[in-house]
């Protein structure tokens, strides 16, 4: 069973991999690899900040939906 990492957890390896790339002590071929993992998770990251902006947004457009009918109600 694999376990899901959380975005904290997705972030925090991102930052290792941009640290090791950094360093520049890493194999041609390793510091591809780290890349391309990089890359990937840059892509689910993003993904997951799209869907929380998406969220909020429809949090705070019931949320006036709400306030609208409860001045309509005053």
């Amino acid at each position: 069973m694999s376990e899901t990492k959380t975005f904290e957890e997705k972030l925090q390896q991102l930052e290792d991999i941009v640290s090791q790339l950094e360093k520049g002590d890493r194999p041609l071929e390793g510091a591809l690899a780290d890349f391309q993992n990089g890359v990937g998770l840059v892509k689910e990251l993003q993904g997951t900040l799209k869907n929380a902006e998406q969220t909020l947004a429809k949090v705070m457009a019931d949320s006036n939906e709400l306030t609208d009918l409860e001045q309509t109600n005053d």
